[in-house]
Formats: structure tokens, sequence, C-alpha cells
């Protein structure tokens, strides 16, 4: 009988530290709580451990990288090869030397954000609108309320898929809207952002400002994903979904939000089949009505379910 991938992990690198895991269920480590299984989950100790598995994997064994799931679609047949979380002590730290924070990439983003206004240092409030954590926002120069990370970012490092550790200056991140051209195979493990000194009163103030307007604007108390499309160029994502009458529109257990309609809901009983059904239903509508091609902001990993 062939070994499972978890057991020929194990064979090949006995001296990994951290949880190993085979047929891990995701769904509950998504705010949209669907999906099916990993393969192998793997929470690796620290850089070095994290590195000892990559160097010693199989390059045909798919790698993927999940963070706190709130910007994520895990699709119905789970998801083949090694998913990556990173946690604990040695990626989420937050160390502040004068203007710059060192921030391991599983740090939330609101944290960061009352991170640097504790310390005085203004730029960051805007993280405090991100449900995300800070390796994704590396990866997809996440921004909010007028911020984006390529404005604060001084640089970035990671581990490659032969297991070496590389740094990443600000221009080597090649920032746009909501996208970065650092390499595919890169795990993000830690990055440096520079703030400016400020009034720790002020920055605060601007935090709750966003905390409000995030409140009174997005369905934050329902299983969601966050926004679901990129802008795109001089208009409004939302403002595109609604006037393609989407606004409200139902797949399963899936629903465009009332409330803000470049959110989709997980009612109840979706499945990610029906979540991402339902994104697919409005770029349709979308792409009709005014011609535009909306981007998924989304992330979506994994199979889709076999057919019964």
């Amino acid at each position: 009988m062939t070994a499972s991938l978890h057991d020929r992990i194990r064979a090949a690198a006995p001296d990994l530290r951290g949880r190993l895991l085979a047929d891990q269920p995701l769904a509950d480590l998504t705010w949209f709580r669907v999906g099916g299984p990993a393969e192998v989950l793997f929470t690796p100790a620290d850089e070095e451990d994290l590195a000892r598995l990559l160097a010693t994997l199989d390059p045909d064994v798919p790698v993927t990288v999940i963070g706190l799931g709130s910007n994520l679609i895990v699709r119905d047949g789970g998801v083949p090869g090694v998913v990556v979380r990173l946690g604990g002590k040695a990626f989420g730290s937050i160390a502040i030397d004068g203007d710059t924070l060192a921030v391991g990439t599983a740090v939330p983003d609101m944290r960061l954000a009352k991170a640097a206004a504790e310390a005085g240092l203004d730029g960051l409030a805007f993280y405090r609108g991100i449900p995300g954590s800070i390796g994704g926002a590396l990866r997809m120069n996440a921004g909010a309320h007028g911020g984006e990370t390529t404005d604060v970012l001084v640089e970035a490092r990671g581990i490659d898929r032969r297991g070496a550790l590389r740094t990443f200056s600000h221009a080597d991140m090649g920032f746009s809207y909501r996208h970065s051209d650092a390499p595919e195979d890169v795990i993000f493990t830690s990055a440096l952002f520079r703030g400016k000194p400020g009034d720790r009163a002020a920055i605060e103030a601007e935090m709750e400002r966003v905390t409000a307007a995030r409140e009174a604007a997005q369905p934050i108390r329902e299983r969601t994903g966050g926004s679901t499309f990129a802008n795109p160029e001089g208009g409004k994502a939302w403002q595109l979904v609604d006037a393609a009458g989407c606004r409200g529109l139902t797949r399963g257990g899936a629903q465009v939000s009332e409330m803000h309609c470049n959110f989709l809901i997980n009612t109840g009983q979706a499945t990610a089949a029906d979540i991402e059904g339902l994104g697919e239903e409005v770029r349709r509508r979308v792409r009709e009505t005014s011609g535009v091609e909306l981007r998924w902001e989304i992330r979506r990993i994994g199979a889709a379910a076999a057919p019964r």
C-alpha cells in the first residue's frame, strides 16, 4: 500500500517540531465556515522548522498557505498537498524600535494597528479596518480607509519552496492595487513597517472612526469573507453589483449582503460551491450590464467536491 503524504513527510523529515496533521478539517479555520479538509496541515514551530519542511518536501507536492481565513473560500473537495498555517510566538510577535515595527506574519492586522497607536506611531491606523493577518496583507497589498500596505512597509522576509530564507525590499514586493509581484512560492514570515511619530489620542480617535465606519457599513457579524471583488479602475465594485440587480441575490445557502453588496454571506447552510457560484453569477451579471470584468479579491483554494 502506498504511504500517505503525511507518512512520507514524517519519514523524510522526522525532526519536524511543529504540528503535522493528516486529513485535517479547515472549515472552522475560515470565516465562511465552509470547505473540505487539508490533505496535510502543518503548523511550524518557527522559521527553521518551516524551512526544513520545504527543503525536504517533494517539489511536486502543492503547498498552500492560509492565515486567519477571513478572505478565503476553501472548496468543498478540500486542499491537496500541504496547507501551512503560521501561528504561535514565532510568527505572532511585535517588536517596536523607534519608528519601526518588526511584525510576525501571523499577527492580525488589527493588532498591528493597536500596537502602533499605543507606541504613538501614526500611519498604520487603517489596519484597524482589515480583518486579516500580516501575511495576507503583504501578499495582496491590503488596504482600507485611504491607507495601503505599500505606504508603510520597509521590507518583508520569507522562505521559498527550496527552504531558503529571503528578504524583500519594498521595491522587490512590486506592489499595485490589491496585488504584490513577490514570488508565489514564498511564505512570508515577518515584516518591518515604519510609522510616523504622532499623537496617541488622535491616532486612537482615527481607529475608532475606522471601526465605526466598518460596523455601520459592513455585515461584520455574519459569516462572510470581507470584500469580495476588487474595485475596478475608476469605480466601485459594490456600485456595479448593485446596478446589476444583485443585492440580496441567493444561491443555496449563500447570499449577496443586503447591507453591503460587495460582501457574500453564508446564511447558515451554504457550501463553498454555493458561495463561489454566487460570486461567479454576480460577475456574469455585472459583465452583462456594465462590460466590467470584476476581479475576485477573496482567495479560493482547493478542489471542488466530487460529483455524486
